[in-house]
């Protein structure tokens, strides 16, 4: 990696939190001193020049290798923005994304044949209180905050968080755990996990009930994936072979074992046992 795409990944990563929080700023109407919006903007716009640069690079490069003009501007995107980065913005689309199919009703990635798996019955009560919450955090402070300024920035955090949280449990709706007619499994959790398991992967699959401790998705040393809702897992599947998963933000790991919830077990057990 050259110092040119490494300063660039750097500035991505630092500036691009900076730039949204600026821009909720204006958005909410607080009058920034101009000094501030001058120098905001000569940072943008040093940062993207770099950006600009380094793509230009390594895009060239990409297509001196042979590349199309598609698979080069990939190949420097994803050398020039941090994983997390594009990661977390994948995610915040997805997420809007859902929020449209789960108005309408639709799932992603289920075809005729399939079952699909629900895993949010034990989040949901949690979920909407946290919507709850925060829409009656929203009032009270628009009645306690004197300043308009500051009462519009954080009216415009507070949606976005609401929006943020709706759209988190609609992608974990509209995209359930999916048993194929072919005998494979794709295990999910919203837009943050997805793992396909083929069938030729599947040793063993039961039913088991578990409250695994820690966060949404932890490896033990010995090969055990958790992915728990509501700090609860129902279902076990012992593969004969390793298989590759990818963490929330990019990091890559092997599982032998996975423990995973749904809300109703037996039915993606039997149906995952059944001959294909």
């Amino acid at each position: 990696m050259t110092r040119t795409t490494r300063a660039a990944r750097i500035a991505a990563a630092a500036v691009l939190p900076a730039e949204l929080a600026l821009v909720a700023c204006v958005a909410a109407g607080v009058r920034l001193p101009g000094a501030v919006l001058t120098a905001a903007e000569a940072v943008v716009s040093a940062v993207l020049l770099l950006e600009a640069c380094a793509l230009h690079r390594l895009y060239a490069a990409a297509r001196a290798a042979g590349e199309g003009r598609g698979a080069a501007l990939r190949t420097a995107v994803r050398a020039v923005v941090p994983v997390q980065v594009r990661r977390l913005l994948r995610h915040e689309l997805r997420a809007g994304a859902s929020l449209g199919r789960w108005v309408l009703r639709r799932k992603h990635g289920v075809r005729p044949g399939d079952l699909a798996a629900g895993y949010t019955a034990p989040q949901t009560a949690m979920m909407y209180g946290m919507v709850f919450v925060s829409v009656v955090e929203t009032f009270a402070l628009a009645l306690l905050i004197p300043w308009p300024a500051v009462h519009r920035a954080v009216l415009v955090l507070d949606v976005y968080g609401i929006v943020l949280l709706l759209g988190l449990h609609a992608s974990c709706v509209t995209r359930p755990h999916v048993v194929g007619a072919d005998g494979s499994l794709r295990i999910r959790y919203g837009a943050l996990f997805d793992l396909a398991v083929p069938p030729d992967a599947v040793a063993s699959v039961r039913v088991d009930r578990r409250y695994p401790e820690g966060r949404l998705v932890t490896l033990s040393e010995d090969g055990v994936l958790d992915l728990a809702v509501g700090s609860q897992t129902t279902v076990t599947l012992e593969l004969n072979r390793p298989l590759t998963f990818v963490r929330p933000l990019g990091a890559r790991a092997a599982a032998r074992t996975i423990r995973f919830h749904a809300d109703d077990p037996r039915a993606l057990v039997t149906t995952l046992r059944r001959p294909a």
